[in-house]
């Protein structure tokens, strides 16, 4: 099977990807790195391949909007059909070992810049943070630079890059965890035993005071728990927000079958964005 990940090679994205299959399913698997998340989104929508596995949330840094806003504005025809929750232990990561004294510019993604803003502050405050568009991609800047510069990064992006490891684990909170998810081009849910999720969007709420009230209480009212809300710009100017919200259970279950179809009535557009086994 076709696989796109956020790429390149050792990126967090390929550790959880190789760390949810099995050795046969690794025997099995035809990776395919590619730059951004919105690549690899896309990949699945236009055929370049059969699934992905892409970040959606941190439990440090909150949802991956790159993964929110490709699902919604970039794609038609692509569901979530399956959750992964990976560990995430940053490696600060040089090209040869090197006194922090001595660093002058560290290279990360975003996230786990953020992750680690704490030990940045307190171990690294005199060093430039600079932005790169994968953890993987930062250590292979460094791995190509001669200047004292470092990376945040997997200990696998350390080996394959030829880098060493200056310290292990200088994520801010321990139980550091990110949450991505297997997109596939499907008309339906994977079939699975146990505990079901069903993730949604929706948007074009009436401007009455209380409109979200009244589309939660649909769901309330029913006992059908949601884990998570949030909102994001509908990019259609100040004001308007589009709602993500993931519930506990299957869009098939009476109880979330009934709700969605009030909330559909209610609001501009609903979609479902997937129904699949809840991580365990």
């Amino acid at each position: 099977m076709r696989v796109a990940f956020l790429g390149p090679e050792g990126t967090f994205s390929e550790e959880a990807l190789l760390s949810s299959l099995t050795d046969t399913e690794r025997g099995r698997l035809d990776p395919l790195p590619l730059a951004t998340i919105y690549d690899c989104v896309t990949a699945v929508e236009d055929g370049r391949a059969e699934r992905a596995l892409v970040p959606i949330e941190s439990s440090v840094e909150g949802s991956v909007n790159a993964t929110l806003d490709a699902l919604v504005f970039e794609t038609a025809d692509v569901r979530i059909v399956g959750e992964v929750v990976h560990p995430v232990r940053h490696c600060l990561i040089a090209r040869t070992d090197l006194p922090f004294a001595d660093i002058t510019r560290v290279v990360s993604h975003p996230q786990a810049s953020g992750q680690c803003a704490r030990f940045l502050r307190r171990r690294l405050g005199g060093a430039e943070v600079v932005s790169a568009a994968s953890t993987a991609d930062a250590v292979r800047i460094v791995a190509a630079a001669d200047e004292p510069w470092a990376a945040l990064g997997t200990r696998l992006a350390a080996d394959l890059y030829g880098c060493t490891v200056l310290e292990d684990g200088v994520e801010d909170q321990a139980g550091n965890e990110t949450r991505f998810v297997w997109i596939a081009r499907a008309p339906g849910r994977d079939a699975g035993a146990g505990a079901m999720k069903t993730s949604i969007v929706f948007w074009g709420l009436s401007d009455s005071p209380g409109a979200l009230v009244e589309i939660l209480q649909e769901f309330a009212s029913r006992g059908v728990n949601l884990s998570k809300i949030e909102s994001r710009p509908r990019k259609q100017g100040l004001g308007r927000y589009i709602f993500f919200a993931d519930l506990e259970g299957a869009e098939t279950d009476s109880p979330i079958a009934d709700a969605l179809a009030a909330v559909g009535g209610a609001v501009e557009t609903l979609r479902v964005l997937g129904c699949y086994p809840a991580a365990q």
